[in-house]
């Protein structure tokens, strides 16, 4: 029930552009996926044909969506031809970098097809282009029934940062209780450490705040992503600290541990996930 929560039932959607409660997002922006969420529902509520929300996605799998994670949603003023190149519009916090990855191509290329674009002078609206590399390209026009099995991108398949291995634990003391692993039923299980009372969870590395709210069954929760498309996940809390779209650093506070009613201890559930599905936190802390 944990896992699938995770997965793909939040409670609310949080968008960094002008996006309404409907989904209608005129001038383009991000949203988090709440739970029910599907590439096909969120296009229709925008208005925005199916294939043009997944050529904007290409590093997302339509059938394996999670909690937090962020789909750009085009303005009327982008294009995405098969092929390529995009006509992309800043967004605010953009960086070459950043839209590089997200579209599974290079900084260095983004520069190329703009040069009379500075990459430190970036202005929100503005329209650059964005060429793909082949394999992204081919990717954007499959048809949606072979999307999952076909789509990939640098962002699906690149190594982990080279921090890898030396992110902080998200709790000064702590006892694991349960480790990420597959129970007796083959299910995939988050990691759970015990905290004492008072304890607050820890951003493991720097990024920006998807979540910050109730979800059922989990009490508080907060989801930072990071990175290489990466996001943590600090769940059964009682208090929040952080507030969605605030960036944090590795180590900032986010929310107070909750005690179980039925156990008596204070538990933090910790999940570490990349492009939506879980990865061992082992392979990222220290």
């Amino acid at each position: 029930m944990l896992l699938c929560l995770l997965a793909g039932c939040a409670t609310d959607r949080v968008a960094s552009g002008p996006a309404n409660k409907t989904g209608s997002t005129p001038g383009g922006s991000w949203v988090s996926i709440q739970r029910g969420d599907t590439l096909g529902t969120l296009a229709k509520q925008a208005g925005v044909p199916l294939v043009r929300l997944q050529r904007f996605n290409p590093g997302v799998k339509a059938r394996h969506l999670a909690v937090g994670q962020r789909i750009l949603m085009p303005s009327r003023r982008e294009r995405a031809p098969s092929g390529g190149p995009y006509r992309y519009q800043i967004r605010p916090g953009d960086t070459y970098t950043g839209v590089a990855r997200h579209f599974g191509s290079q900084a260095s290329r983004l520069q190329a097809a703009n040069p009379d674009v500075s990459a430190s002078a970036l202005r929100v609206g503005q329209l650059i282009q964005v060429p793909l590399d082949s394999s992204a390209a081919s990717s954007s026009s499959t048809s949606t029934t072979r999307m999952p099995s076909t789509r990939t991108s640098p962002a699906n398949t690149s190594a982990l940062p080279s921090s890898a291995g030396s992110w902080p634990w998200p709790l000064d003391d702590y006892r694991v209780v349960r480790r990420y692993g597959k129970d007796d039923r083959g299910r995939l299980q988050p990691m759970l450490l015990a905290a004492q009372q008072g304890d607050q969870a820890r951003a493991v590395a720097p990024g920006e705040v998807s979540f910050a709210d109730t979800m059922r069954q989990l009490g508080k929760v907060v989801i930072v992503h990071h990175d290489n498309n990466l996001q943590s996940v600090y769940a059964l809390c009682d208090k929040v600290g952080v507030n969605t779209e605030q960036r944090v650093k590795a180590g900032d506070t986010l929310c107070r541990i909750a005690k179980n009613p039925d156990s008596g201890r204070f538990i933090l559930l910790f999940d570490m996930r990349r492009n939506g599905n879980p990865i061992n936190p082992a392979r990222l802390l220290q």
